[in-house]
């Protein structure tokens, strides 16, 4: 498969955002660990929703209603397709963040105060804290897996770390936000299933870049952002394997996920409908499932290939800066370079290249924990998507050393 399959100029066409000046300057959107840039078909999805098909979903028995709840619970199969498993094991969030809160909250029953979980010092705050509540509210042992200087795992370690502590739960990133770093699972969600551990995977990052079979991988729960995936904000999943889904007790009720209700007693359905109360984000998922559309279209072995020549690419000039400290692994990354210059604050790199167009992300990335393993207090993150190209590599480079040059 070669790069040369990968029509990268077509495929800018279709994102109308980066046809745009941000400071008398050509845009050049380096943020998409934040969120990903819409392509067209995603943004008319969204408007033709509320333009000409607006209803509620489910109960409803007239037109516009029974299309709705149909096109709503088509997305529910895409992406079951996408992540290979099946469509009841999909719920709806309003991203990675609630469905992390959803699982730890629904998990509360289970945990007990002799119970451990483990988490991981390169963890986003959403799947440190409810972890952290949930052992406030239980008593469980928090552990750490242990990390070396530069970021990465020692398999082998970790994978005794694991045995050694036997925990009730592992909570993990298949990619890390703040630094790209893709982690390697297989070997982890083996050893917590060999102490007969419950396994969450954050797939917030590696869901769109890496596109898991979750069937294969075998953890217990997924959560995924659907605004990571070139769909809609306010707008996310869990999926759970089912049995482990109506095991959990619900996040939230409501009307939709209740089977009957007296004044004095409830009962709720299985899951999904179990924990999607109220009226869902609708346009959200249509989107979504245009998203996805879009995503199963292209040449995902083409795709891959392109976004590491271009990481490459990109990593290799900025190495070629003097001052420049990079943290991110540059062999097993989903496309991004968390860097720092000299001791120049990120903050003021980052305001200085918006001024040439370059947007980027400054700061501590929501990984405090991970910032302090580093020895610094945050960086400057540069995160690619396969709509980049080496247009916007050369012109990151070159506003980075133009403001280089006025900081010296």
């Amino acid at each position: 498969m070669s790069v040369s399959t990968f029509d990268i100029t077509k495929i800018r066409n279709d994102f109308p955002i980066l046809n745009q000046t941000i400071n008398s300057q050509t845009l050049t959107y380096l943020d998409s660990g934040a969120t990903t840039q819409k392509p067209q078909c995603v943004i008319d999805t969204t408007a033709q929703f509320y333009a000409a098909q607006n209803a509620n979903v489910h109960r409803g028995r007239h037109t516009l209603s029974e299309q709705a709840t149909y096109r709503y619970e088509q997305v529910r199969d895409k992406a079951a397709e996408f992540f290979g498993i099946n469509s009841n094991e999909i719920v709806w969030t309003k991203g990675a963040t609630e469905a992390i809160n959803l699982v730890a909250n629904g998990l509360k029953n289970q945990i007990k105060a002799s119970d451990t979980i483990i988490i991981t010092p390169i963890e986003h705050h959403a799947n440190i804290v409810p972890w952290q509540v949930l052992s406030q509210q239980t008593g469980a042992k928090l552990a750490i897996l242990p990390l070396n200087d530069d970021a990465t795992f020692d398999i082998p370690a970790c994978c005794e770390f694991i045995k050694q502590h036997k925990p009730k739960l592992l909570a993990i990133s298949q990619a890390s936000n703040a630094l790209g770093n893709i982690t390697n699972l297989a070997p982890l969600i083996a050893s917590a299933k060999a102490v007969g551990a419950l396994v969450l995977v954050d797939g917030a990052q590696g869901a769109m870049h890496l596109k898991a079979n979750l069937s294969t991988l075998n953890c217990d729960f997924y959560v995924f952002s659907a605004h990571k995936m070139l769909g809609p904000t306010g707008l996310g999943g869990l999926y759970g394997r089912y049995e482990q889904l109506n095991a959990l007790t619900p996040y939230q009720t409501g009307g939709e996920m209740i089977q009957t209700v007296t004044l004095t007693h409830s009962t709720y359905r299985d899951a999904p409908a179990k924990f999607e109360s109220g009226t869902p984000n609708i346009a959200g998922v249509l989107g979504f499932g245009a998203a996805l559309e879009y995503i199963n279209a292209l040449n995902h072995p083409a795709l891959i290939e392109y976004e590491q020549t271009l990481f490459n690419y990109a990593a290799n000039r900025l190495q070629q800066i003097d001052g420049i400290t990079l943290f991110s692994d540059l062999k097993h990354n989903i496309g991004t370079l968390c860097f720092n210059y000299k001791d120049e604050h990120p903050y003021d790199l980052a305001t200085l290249l918006d001024g040439y167009g370059v947007a980027l992300r400054s700061g501590h990335h929501c990984t405090q924990p991970l910032m302090a393993h580093l020895g610094v207090n945050g960086t400057l993150r540069a995160s690619l998507a396969f709509y980049n190209n080496h247009t916007d590599v050369d012109n990151f480079i070159d506003a980075l050393q133009k403001c280089i040059a006025l900081l010296d």
